[in-house]
């Protein structure tokens, strides 16, 4: 497929498929990123819109993904956090952070980053990719296999795998991931204690969305397993009373608030953050030791690591479609994407490899039909409470399907050979065990010793 000719019929039509084919992805990444999953859909639109005015692509998307929404949680303690300060305190500090992510991505923009970041070692990238499925998959089990999800905890922690994250968290307090690893062990190793109705669910899902491509018409863009699936498991929901977990109710923004622009003649239905308050929010003292320094490098390296999702899809585009790029436009676009994302309380986003691939397969000719995905979302709140029966069982599946094949058989770390091979697997046990940030960075640290030292060793034998 070549580049495409502008077309603002083709983008109208896209971005309605996008719009309506994502929404289950809205929800279930909200709920990875440890908030009510209806805020995912509260929030999308207005991210979405910044990226498509600022980026240079005909076909990249943006938004909240399962990468950002685990990187985010693990960064900012989610769990412990909400536990202690409540829903409310943590959406102010997730917005937050999104504000910080954004400054962080258009200076790294400015300071020439763009081009450095195509340079980080593929070792590195894919440990650390598997390193996060994993913990996408530790965050999506709990909702999946019982009721709710509280109930894995709770298990977990007066079980032998609890005494193993209580003993690795004393001698390593950073290792936030432990838990969501020790909650897959007791999970596959203990499926008498799941919830038969939503293990059901769950799984029946999980194998349709993985399966549907063998079945379903090739006409059908990708993301209709995905409303089919959660559309079933919606109707059973409602007509078989499923007593678990669901979406919940939906609000939206009445018709006297939302932003009023031109005097009153237009009203966009969208609840803004005091961003001043946002940016007062002791985000550097209850998550970063009382250090800025940590804070602004940690939503650095969030920045830097965000950024290679851009990469892989622009330059996956560029050589498939002859369409070409710009490193510092798009971390810019990033940068702005995640500005907008903290003024209306959205978690960080970045590229979203399934959405963009979507685009360019149901024909979108230029960012106008992003444009149209972020405006439906926004004025088509009022509809979404048809969403609000659906079991979380069901928006787990959606999640799973999506890592759960590479998490189980990782063929690209399997496929490497000598010191990338043991990078790449230092990266991933890293990652997984204690967060995103710090597996990144030790994977790099580690990669730069290896090469020096096994490089002067061959020197010295030659």
């Amino acid at each position: 497929m070549p580049a495409p000719q502008f077309n603002p019929l083709r983008d109208v039509v896209s971005g309605a498929i996008m719009a309506a084919t994502s929404v289950p992805q809205l929800i279930a990444y909200a709920e990875t990123v440890g908030y009510a999953g209806y805020r995912g859909l509260t929030t999308a639109g207005a991210p979405l819109f910044a990226w498509g005015v600022a980026t240079g692509s005909p076909w990249m998307n943006s938004g909240v993904t399962s990468l950002t929404a685990v990187m985010a949680k693990t960064d900012l303690g989610g769990e412990a956090y909400v536990a202690q300060y409540g829903e409310e305190e943590y959406v102010a500090l997730v917005s937050a952070y999104s504000l910080y992510i954004g400054i962080a991505s258009i200076a790294m923009a400015l300071l020439g980053f763009g081009k450095l970041a195509q340079k980080v070692p593929t070792a590195v990238k894919t440990g650390f990719k598997w390193g996060c499925e994993l913990g996408v998959l530790a965050s999506a089990l709990p909702n999946g296999l019982y009721a709710f999800g509280s109930t894995l905890k709770s298990l977990v922690a007066t079980s032998a795998f609890g005494d193993v994250v209580r003993t690795v968290k004393d001698t390593v307090p950073g290792a936030t991931g432990v838990s969501g690893v020790a909650n897959i062990a007791y999970a596959v190793t203990h499926p008498q204690s799941w919830d038969v109705v939503a293990a059901s669910v769950f799984l029946a899902c999980t194998v349709f969305v993985m399966k549907a491509k063998c079945f379903l018409p090739k006409s059908l863009p990708p993301g209709t397993e995905v409303v089919m699936a959660t559309a079933a498991a919606t109707a059973f929901s409602i007509y078989y009373g499923y007593e678990g977990g669901v979406v919940g109710d939906i609000p939206s923004v009445g018709s006297d608030g939302g932003l009023s622009l031109f005097g009153g003649l237009v009203k966009v239905p969208i609840e803004l953050m005091d961003v001043k308050a946002l940016l007062n929010v002791p985000i550097a003292e209850r998550c970063f030791d009382g250090s800025m320094v940590r804070l602004f490098v940690t939503a650095a390296i969030f920045s830097g690591v965000n950024f290679l999702s851009i990469v892989g899809i622009a330059s996956g585009f560029e050589s498939d479609n002859g369409v070409s790029w710009s490193a510092p436009r798009e971390l810019i676009a990033q940068g702005v994407s995640n500005l907008a994302a903290g003024a209306v309380g959205s978690a960080p986003v970045s590229g979203s490899m399934s959405r963009s691939l979507v685009s360019r397969m149901t024909g979108a000719s230029s960012q106008v039909a992003c444009l149209v995905t972020a405006l439906l979302w926004i004025y088509m709140m009022p509809m979404m409470s048809v969403m609000s029966p659906t079991p979380k069982a069901a928006l787990s599946a959606v999640i799973v399907s999506a890592v759960v094949k590479n998490v189980v058989m990782p063929k690209k770390i399997l496929a490497l050979k000598g010191i990338d091979f043991s990078v790449g697997v230092a990266t991933a046990a890293v990652t997984a065990i204690t967060s995103p940030t710090i597996g990144f960075g030790v994977g790099l640290v580690f990669y730069i010793v290896l090469s020096f030292t096994v490089g002067s060793s061959k020197k010295k034998v030659a």
